[in-house]
């Protein structure tokens, strides 16, 4: 990460997300933000994420952004740069991306509120978190479907720990 004035305790918070995510195979590198994206200070580029630090209002959105690219077929995500495109494929993959995010939050155990922040998720961040604390992880449906996380039934049948747990951090299909 560049030398710049960022706070030690966000610094440490973008190391740690940055580290995960080149250890489950996601391209991420430090760049200054050249053209705005969805989010300020990250940007998708060529199937992977481009972080300015210094623009990063909050570090919990890498996460978010991830899992977007973890969530998506690899021939697919290896073509994304810039915005994702406006289909219905990624606004359905948009539940899928906010179970991958929590799950990732609690494997590296940070608060879901760093991802899930009172800024974003139009005001309803601590809504989303309560039904994944309550057991109704949204988005399920479609990790199992790429053979990422199960629920309890598929989870026992495929002999493997259920949600959260991910079997997989990338999708493989």
């Amino acid at each position: 990460m560049q030398a710049t004035s960022i706070n030690p305790e966000k610094k440490k918070l973008i190391t740690l997300l940055v580290g995960f995510l080149q250890e489950i195979g996601l391209n991420v590198k430090f760049a200054p933000e050249e053209e705005s994206g969805f989010l300020p200070g990250i940007h998708i580029e060529n199937g992977g994420l481009s972080i300015d630090p210094e623009k990063l209002l909050y570090p919990g959105d890498i996460l978010h952004e991830a899992g977007h690219l973890a969530t998506l077929p690899h021939h697919i995500r290896c073509g994304l740069h810039g915005t994702l495109p406006d289909t219905d494929m990624h606004r359905g993959a948009e539940l899928t991306t906010l179970a991958w995010s929590y799950a990732a939050a609690l494997h590296l155990k940070i608060p879901a509120k760093v991802v899930f922040h009172e800024d974003g998720y139009k005001g309803d961040s601590q809504n989303l978190i309560d039904n994944f604390e309550q057991g109704r992880p949204i988005g399920l449906p479609m990790l199992q479907y790429y053979a990422m996380s199960y629920d309890d039934k598929n989870a026992e049948k495929l002999g493997v720990k259920p949600y959260p747990h991910m079997v997989s951090w990338v999708c493989l299909k």
